[in-house]
């Protein structure tokens, strides 16, 4: 059964914008050479194709790029969202306005390349963790403007996203602690703001998980230590509190991590490190 047409028109604005962004970076006052070569109405029709094998993510934000350009494009995908593909899959079949397909195009497979690439790092993590109680998280190293783009990616690979941005959750990390001057001080702080947000504690020894659990804080996050001392956390923790591991976390040693029995497993590279993945348009007629 053929997958459904996307519906790039149900993004949030947040993302439309950052393609409009996207695409205002690249085209400018006008695509000079595509307007001087290509006549208006000249059609033209395409195979997006991989050339990878891993998790394809973005074809409803290749798609909106197109879109934005010429609402009368078609983009028919070739496979669903978030499917396993092997090199030379086709993942799309494109038609209609040739200014805007080409003028398009770059920016298009930019994000399609990015999206797949987070996503089928994130889906090895996750096949890694399975099994086990662990979740994987994604954190704010994304790439700056790009930040919704990268979170959806991750979820599209089976991840889950930590906090958005600053505003959202409480994380107090070794920072804030050493400048109030311990853990309580800087939990006390955030509660007399009132705010009904989670708060979640940095912990970077034993002693400093236990000194959060006595604070009745609902994360502690567990900071460069050893699975070793993340067990005893976990065993010291008794389930009170939600844990999350995180620092120099790698396809090497997730598994490992995850049989503690953390609840969490924060992972920079997915948005920080992921190799892009390998994607072309062929142009067909």
């Amino acid at each position: 059964m053929k997958p459904e047409p996307t519906l790039a028109t149900a993004l949030p604005s947040e993302i439309v914008e950052c393609l409009g962004r996207a695409l205002q970076e690249d085209i400018g006052p006008g695509d000079v050479t595509t307007n001087s070569i290509v006549s208006a109405n000249a059609v033209l029709r395409g195979k997006i194709l991989a050339k990878d094998a891993g998790i394809v993510a973005g074809l409803d934000i290749a798609e909106a790029v197109f879109l934005l350009l010429e609402n009368q494009i078609s983009f028919i995908p070739g496979v669903a969202e978030g499917a396993q593909v092997t090199s030379g899959t086709l993942l799309a079949n494109i038609s209609g306005s040739a200014r805007a397909l080409l003028t398009g195009e770059r920016t298009a497979l930019n994000f399609l390349g990015r999206m797949s690439g987070i996503a089928t790092l994130t889906r090895q993590f996750v096949d890694l963790v399975s099994g086990t109680s662990a979740r994987i998280l994604d954190t704010r190293k994304t790439s700056p403007g790009l930040r919704a783009i990268d979170k959806l990616a991750v979820r599209r690979g089976g991840g889950e996203n930590h906090r958005m941005g600053l505003f959202d959750m409480v994380l107090i990390k070794d920072n804030h602690i050493d400048f109030a001057g311990s853990i309580a001080a800087a939990v006390e702080r955030v509660r007399a703001t009132g705010t009904d947000l989670e708060i979640e504690v940095e912990a970077r020894t034993l002693a400093d998980v236990k000194e959060a659990l006595g604070l009745g804080v609902e994360r502690i996050l567990l900071d460069n230590m050893t699975p070793e001392v993340m067990q005893q956390a976990v065993t010291l923790n008794g389930g009170r509190a939600k844990l999350e591991a995180s620092g120099n976390v790698t396809i090497e040693n997730v598994r490992r991590i995850a049989q503690t029995g953390v609840d969490f497993i924060s992972v920079g590279s997915l948005t920080h490190s992921a190799k892009v993945f390998d994607v072309s348009l062929k142009w067909t007629g």
